[in-house]
């Protein structure tokens, strides 16, 4: 059996606990949604789609924070508690379309990007880490360019 060189890092579950009391306080920055289509609300909590018609939060996330390639951008978590995605070792089957994988040094620079659309995140994701300089990675939509999910390596 081969061994996992890498795991899934969705958000912590302290980001959505912080999302949802920031809310629930009137924060400008986050925002009540309501899913209105099966595929446009991806939560990254439990990396799954959220369904029509549930409550969503729309808020501002650093999934890189410091340096040059430091990025705040929009993201969505359920507005109800989810159980955070555990299937650490493998990719989330519903986010194999339509992303970008970006390789990070550990300056936090980015030092290279692939674009995923079906079939094959799993290989890219462990080309750009046989890079030895990439300290981590970060999956994003490739359409929007919104944070979905970590990589690290093992």
């Amino acid at each position: 059996m081969k061994q996992q060189k890498y795991r899934i890092v969705p958000l912590p579950t302290e980001v959505a606990v912080a999302a949802r009391q920031a809310l629930a306080a009137g924060a400008p920055d986050h925002a009540l949604i309501i899913a209105d289509s099966p595929r446009g609300y991806p939560c990254r909590h439990c990396l799954q789609w959220a369904k029509l018609g549930e409550d969503l939060i729309l808020f501002p996330f650093a999934s890189v924070d410091k340096g040059p390639y430091q990025e705040r951008g929009p993201i969505f978590v359920h507005a109800e508690p989810c159980t955070r995605y555990a299937e650490i070792e493998r990719y989330p089957e519903v986010f194999r379309n339509c992303r970008v994988v970006r390789a990070y040094d550990a300056r936090k620079f980015m030092i290279d990007a692939r674009v995923v659309n079906g079939e094959g995140p799993e290989q890219v994701i462990e080309e750009l880490l046989a890079n030895r300089d990439a300290a981590f990675l970060d999956v994003r939509s490739a359409t929007r360019g919104c944070y979905t999910l970590g990589v690290e390596r093992v």
